[in-house]
């Protein structure tokens, strides 16, 4: 006898030479009919259509637990319906288990932004109130501030490379064209930074954040210059800024011409920064905001120390000392220094991250009571004494931001429809 057994299971199929089935005799077929399916109840699927026996991909199904499917498929083979309309069945099924209506996921999805938009300016605005309190804390013990902004630098540096090493931020590809078109953005953002930090170690908080809100007028005298139109309203906007900080800088208790002129160059500098970037940088749009900052950080602190040496060196060990005397403990120093040099990069990071996931009309909005959020925080910390006609001079000056931001955003808008 020659036996060849096709499928591999305990119900083989023989094939004899010998003894063949007499196909006129009924009662011998259905006979041997009735053997073979006692040997092998799941006969059926030894049929030329036995590539139904193939289950598909679980990972295919969407929808379906584990037992659901396998309820599923054990109901059809046991049933022996055909591939085809096997087939049919588990499509039909995977549709009516995945309905997505319209109204449900629009309605799922606005919560879920509603909170993303929440958490986002919740992050970036406690981080920048963290930082504006332990950098005027440290200042206050030991008042050299080209030192602390090298600090700062210094962290956030450390920060980026962390993050590019972990791969938990992709590293940007790094070319001798990007380090150069770095190199302009990085010189304005440290003059801006650094005269920010004197501002700090010179008058109140408040009273920086009131000048610092004159940025606007800036940009748009020297955006202006360099051939950009704007519309009335942007320059109508700008004027309850000049008032309300000149408002603000005469009934200032605190005032000092040092701290006036450090928020003042601090705008400068910063708007040059935001020109230049532009006009440099425009070739590597494929590289992000975050990591573009973190390279202008780290360019920075090359800027910024060797200077901070010659301005200041001399006098940081006999600071220290002074420092330590005033807090009485180091560790607390150092932890008002350490707060403020890693809040100061997560607050940049955070604006860059809220800039990426909303539009320009809400991050305008945002950026100008976060700039109210801190300056009533430094209040109620430091306790420091506001006359009415200073915060009705900070108040006009931060409605003139409001409405510059707010015509400036639908501006940037509006090119960006036309495009």
């Amino acid at each position: 006898m020659l036996t060849l057994n096709l499928i591999p299971s305990p119900c083989p199929v023989a094939f004899s030479k010998s003894n063949p089935i007499n196909a006129s005799n009924p009662n011998l077929l259905s006979r041997a009919q009735n053997q073979r399916n006692l040997n092998c109840p799941f006969a059926f699927l030894n049929k030329p259509t036995s590539h139904f026996s193939k289950v598909p991909n679980f990972s295919r199904i969407h929808g379906y637990p584990l037992g659901f499917y396998s309820s599923i498929t054990s109901q059809i083979q046991d049933s022996g319906v055909s591939s085809s309309k096997s087939r049919s069945f588990l499509a039909k099924a995977a549709a009516e288990s995945n309905p997505e209506p319209e109204g449900e996921t629009t309605e799922v999805s606005k919560p879920n932004k509603t909170l993303k938009l929440a958490l986002v300016f919740g992050f970036w605005y406690f981080q920048n109130i963290v930082f504006n309190i332990y950098n005027k804390k440290a200042l206050n013990v030991f008042p050299f501030p080209w030192l602390l902004a090298s600090f700062q630098l210094f962290a956030g540096s450390v920060w980026m490379l962390v993050l590019w090493s972990l791969k938990l931020q992709p590293c940007p590809k790094i070319s001798k064209p990007f380090i150069i078109a770095l190199l302009g953005p990085a010189l304005f953002h440290t003059i801006g930074h650094i005269s920010a930090c004197v501002s700090f170690s010179k008058v109140a908080v408040s009273f920086t954040h009131v000048i610092k809100s004159a940025e606007p007028v800036f940009a748009v005298v020297f955006s202006s210059f360099l051939g950009d139109i704007y519309p009335l309203k942007v320059w109508l906007s700008i004027l309850p800024i000049v008032l309300g900080c000149s408002l603000a800088a005469v009934t200032e208790v605190s005032f000092n011409f040092g701290g006036l002129w450090g928020a003042m160059i601090s705008n400068i500098g910063f708007v040059l920064r935001n020109i230049y970037s532009k006009k440099s940088l425009g070739d590597f749009k494929e590289v992000n905001g975050l990591n573009l900052y973190g390279w202008i950080t780290i360019i920075s602190l090359f800027y910024l120390f060797p200077v901070a040496i010659f301005v200041e060196g001399s006098q940081w060990i006999q600071g220290y000392h002074n420092a330590i005397a005033a807090v009485g403990k180091p560790s607390t120093f150092y932890l008002w220094v350490l707060l403020s040099g890693i809040f100061y990069h997560l607050y940049n990071q955070s604006s860059y991250q809220a800039l990426d996931d909303i539009s320009p009309l809400t991050f305008s909005v945002g950026n100008t009571m976060k700039r109210v959020v801190v300056i009533v925080a430094s209040i109620l910390v430091f306790r420091n004494p506001v006359r009415p006609l200073n915060a009705l001079g900070s108040a006009i000056a931060i409605f003139g931001t409001f409405l510059y931001s707010q015509a400036t955003a639908k501006k940037k808008v509006e090119g960006e429809k036309k495009n």
